[in-house]
């Protein structure tokens, strides 16, 4: 962060004296909690949270310290749960961001899917990269795009799962014309979310010793050869692509840590 850019030593006294107040507060509510759901411990639950993080902001920002809290994440933040004890139903809602890092790359996939179904020969929708992204996920199902998003071009940002409960399940049909729009957080039984936020930095020799070690050694070499065979498609300059070199220098930097 630039000089101009940083916060000032009374900002960071500041936001220092707001979680001394956060903390009194969480405290005095929690005396005075009635009962195990006590809203007013949640919303003073939250007010810490938020003052904590701000705080540690500001001294990374002005100081280069950090705080030895731990930060709650999104799952620390869920409201109370109010559904079925024995739920008889269920629904897994994803949500996973990409950024377009590759738009040849991605082209280039698109265009071997093209080719390979003779059905769409000649409608060339690979030439776009929005008719690039219709044609890869109608292709590959959404989890092996996750596996393979470097592949494809893309680059992952954060990506979240939720559980949730439900008393019966719906009628077919019921819920597609607006499938987001009834989640209940606080029938959430369990979440699970992955963000640069949480992570001190990404060690990406993880997923291929994950998928060497699952038996998946065949398709890796298969992977290979296709990334091999897309190289060659590409331009020759592709090696001083701004973006790659980018995302590998945040790789290699990371995020700093949280005690």
């Amino acid at each position: 962060m630039s000089d101009a850019a940083q916060p000032t030593a009374a900002e960071v006294r500041a936001a220092a004296e707001a979680v001394k107040t956060a903390l009194d507060r969480h405290l005095a509510a929690v005396e005075r909690r009635s009962g195990e759901d006590d809203p007013t411990v949640y919303d003073a639950f939250n007010q810490l949270a938020a003052a904590a993080e701000a705080y540690d902001e500001l001294l990374y920002d002005r100081y280069d310290e950090v705080t030895p809290f731990e930060i709650p994440g999104a799952d620390d933040s869920l409201p109370p749960y109010t559904g079925p004890e024995e739920p008889s139903a269920l629904s897994v809602l994803i949500r996973r961001d990409y950024a377009v890092a590759e738009p040849q790359r991605l082209m280039a996939h698109a265009r071997r899917v093209e080719a390979a179904d003779d059905e769409e020969a000649g409608v060339e929708a690979s030439g776009t990269v929005h008719g690039a992204l219709g044609l890869l996920f109608g292709e590959f199902e959404p989890d092996e795009i996750a596996s393979r998003h470097k592949e494809f071009g893309l680059e992952e940002g954060d990506s979240t799962l939720w559980v949730t409960a439900a008393d019966e399940a719906p009628e077919p049909g019921e819920w597609l014309e607006a499938p987001f729009e009834q989640a209940d957080p606080q029938r959430v039984v369990c979440r699970f979310d992955v963000s640069a936020v949480f992570d001190d930095e990404f060690d990406d020799g993880l997923d291929d010793d994950d998928d060497d070690e699952a038996g998946g050694g065949g398709v890796r070499e298969l992977e290979e050869d296709l990334d091999t065979d897309l190289d060659e498609d590409l331009d020759a300059d592709e090696d001083l692509d701004p973006h790659g070199d980018e995302a590998d220098d945040r790789d290699e930097d990371g995020e700093r840590a949280r005690l």
